[in-house]
């Protein structure tokens, strides 16, 4: 992947984590976004470049139209063009009923997971798009199995939000497709990361491993796994496809 940039956003943990290690192992020069733990973000940065790749870190809340343009402008000026785009980056509030939501939680829900998700797929178009002199490239969205199971009783403002996701997801696909563009999900099912625990359940994973077919969560390299599929060549003829990676669930 010589001469490929990819962001990935939401690097700095779990699966975001991992797709920029992985990345950067497969030859991709990494921008590495965060929102607050520089520290591990340079992390991965350090775990990239002292393997021989190349990264460097670049804050920015991808709630922010502003933020998103100063990442990929950042990347721009330290990486070079962007051929590749990982929309990783998500926010999620407590777990409860619909009936116990307020405004404040829905509207950040959306701001991140889909407004920012869109945005940051806006400036790759731009960049990559053929429409605009740009040399094509790949967008790989993260969705969930949320988005078909609904998470009652949990997550149905998240469940809606990764629902979004998977109909951007086919609708860009078909919009670029000629421009060389390919646009595709990854839609996890549970993860064995931090995430659960940012939400106040950090047993939420463990909890609901005796409902999944394969009777464990993933790891998040094994999530990393099908989005570098996704953007490699070895997909060149799959657009619009939201793969679900939910161990049978």
């Amino acid at each position: 992947m010589a001469n490929s940039v990819v962001i990935v956003t939401g690097a700095s943990r779990g699966i975001g984590a991992a797709t920029a290690r992985m990345a950067g192992a497969r030859g991709y020069s990494v921008a590495v976004n965060y929102l607050r733990d520089g520290a591990a973000a340079e992390q991965v940065v350090h775990d990239i470049t002292s393997a021989g790749g190349e990264a460097c870190a670049i804050q920015g809340d991808v709630g922010s139209e502003t933020d998103i343009l100063r990442l990929f402008e950042t990347t721009l000026r330290r990486l070079g063009p962007i051929t590749a785009l990982v929309n990783n980056a998500g926010a999620a509030e407590r777990l409860c009923r619909v009936e116990d939501l307020t405004a404040g939680e829905i509207e950040r829900m959306f701001r991140v997971n889909v407004t920012g998700a869109i945005l940051c797929a806006r400036e790759a178009v731009r960049m990559m798009s053929t429409k605009h002199g740009g040399p094509g490239g790949v967008i790989v969205n993260i969705s969930s199995r949320a988005a078909r199971l609904g998470s009652p009783g949990e997550w149905v403002h998240y469940a809606a939000a990764k629902g979004a996701i998977d109909t951007f997801t086919i609708g860009l696909a078909r919009e670029v497709a000629a421009e060389g563009i390919r646009v595709n999900a990854v839609a996890p099912g549970l993860v064995d990361t931090d995430f659960h625990a940012s939400v106040g359940a950090p047993d939420r994973a463990a909890r609901l491993s005796p409902n999944i077919p394969m009777g464990r969560p993933a790891q998040p390299a094994e999530i990393a796994e099908a989005i570098l599929w996704l953007l490699s060549p070895a997909a060149s003829y799959v657009t619009g496809a939201i793969l679900e990676a939910g161990g049978g669930r």
